[in-house]
């Protein structure tokens, strides 16, 4: 009896060891446990209200700060999706850019470009800035403004939420006349209560790195979630912002055809 009691303690040990995952044990596997895609991340977060890993389509976003990528093991690690830093303010463009755009679709990887508003700069030169550097192609996503407030010591103003929303209609609608796609609203918790971006009736990508949407943005509906600024992934060094598509492998596929047209 006391062999068996020793070797039930044993099993049940070596069970409880390879359950176990949290801040002190590493990267935390990611992304359905096996059914999709598998990362990791530096710094796992307790989720709270729903799990990012229970979304079997995952993607990314990046700009020259990745560096050197590795598209071939990126596609082959699971990721869905590219969101590429194309354009900032009215006069930066991302070094990497044209170089990330190319190599994306040469690893038949969806991707999209998106532009970081400044409120510096009137929404109209902002559009004719990303549009001077970003092709209008077919089977490209939506293009994307990233709307937060800026941390910039050039740009440090904020606006009233009236001028905010004038100028970013303003940026959107060029946008969606140029490239013939509504653009996708990328946003942050402080800015969209700010200045009440529940208001608008616009596709979002809403940023949430510490509770589930549902719980961060009440009733906002939403096509993409930004859930970790350091996860890890396969074919490229350092971390990189993960993000999850809201919906299942067949409704991605479907918001794709309609997109990729």
């Amino acid at each position: 009896m006391k062999l068996l009691s020793k070797l039930l303690t044993v099993l049940m040990l070596v069970a409880l060891a390879s359950c176990g995952r949290g801040p002190s044990s590493g990267p935390a596997v990611m992304a359905g446990q096996g059914r999709g895609p598998q990362f990791g991340d530096t710094a796992p977060h307790p989720w709270v209200g729903g799990h990012p890993y229970d979304h079997l389509v995952h993607g990314i976003d990046i700009s020259r700060y990745q560096g050197d990528i590795d598209w071939g093991r990126v596609r082959g690690s699971g990721v869905s999706f590219a969101f590429i830093k194309a354009t900032e303010g009215g006069d930066h463009a991302d070094p990497n850019f044209r170089r990330y755009w190319y190599e994306a679709a040469q690893a038949r990887i969806p991707r999209g470009a998106y532009h970081y508003f400044y409120f510096c700069r009137s929404g109209a030169e902002q559009a004719a800035w990303f549009i001077a550097n970003v092709p209008r192609e077919r089977g490209a996503m939506p293009p994307v403004v990233d709307l937060e407030w800026t941390p910039s010591k050039t740009c440090p103003r904020r606006p009233p939420s009236d001028e905010v929303l004038r100028e970013a209609r303003i940026f959107k609608d060029i946008l969606h006349r140029h490239y013939g796609q509504r653009p996708i609203i990328y946003t942050t918790v402080d800015f969209y209560r700010d200045n009440n971006l529940a208001s608008w009736s616009e596709e979002f990508w809403l940023r949430s790195v510490a509770g589930h949407p549902r719980l961060v943005y009440p009733g906002q509906r939403y096509t993409f979630w930004q859930y970790t600024g350091t996860g890890v992934v396969p074919g490229i060094r350092g971390n990189v912002d993960l993000n999850v598509f809201a919906g299942s492998p067949a409704q991605w596929r479907k918001w794709l055809n309609l997109r990729l047209q």
